[in-house]
């Protein structure tokens, strides 16, 4: 929610979604569903949890076949984070680094790359539930504060716990502020 209590980020998604099926349907002209499901989002706790999560999205169209690398994506995360655009910019260079713990930008991006090297290996051709059905991936306190925060809206929902510590809901605030709001310059 924004300071007026809108709920900015599920309608911006919604209106985004709408419209790409409404657009590729049109183009094919097609009828029918264009998503295999609704859109839902899943909190993730910074650290570790947030690389293996940013390595799962860059590696989104590997697994489909339709490339070898994600650097041949042109929308991709990947490209983005390895070269930072000046214009147009999805993501808050700077706040990703300080939520990963990483001294440099620089450095950040040499990680990043090794990252996804070496879960090239072993790009498997399903989704990982633990991404895509799931109400939080973190620590076993964060989930069950995610939980608390976001009320009727868990019930149904999977939590998934791993071995790490612990951060506050603002964790999830600040990712989701930076991939869909920063516009800050590098």
């Amino acid at each position: 929610m924004d300071d007026r209590k809108r709920d900015v980020i599920p309608k911006s998604i919604q209106l985004v979604v709408g419209r790409t099926g409404q657009e590729y349907n049109q183009r094919k002209k097609r009828k029918g569903a264009f998503w295999e499901d609704r859109y839902h989002a899943t909190a993730i706790e910074n650290g570790n949890h947030l690389i293996r999560c940013l390595i799962y999205i860059d590696l989104n169209m590997v697994r489909t076949g339709v490339i070898a690398h994600p650097s041949q994506w042109p929308f991709s995360g990947y490209n983005e984070i390895q070269n930072p655009k000046r214009k147009n910019v999805l993501i808050h260079y700077e706040k990703l680094r300080k939520l990963l713990s990483i001294d440099s930008y620089d450095l950040l991006k040499q990680y990043h790359r090794g990252w996804v090297g070496e879960s090239l290996d072993n790009v498997g051709n399903n989704r990982d539930e633990k991404w895509t059905k799931s109400i939080a991936v973190g620590s076993k306190g964060f989930i069950e504060e995610m939980r608390l925060v976001l009320g009727a809206m868990a019930k149904g929902r999977k939590g998934l716990k791993a071995a790490e510590g612990s951060t506050s809901c603002e964790t999830l605030l600040r990712l989701i502020a930076l991939i869909l709001t920063s516009r800050t310059k590098i």
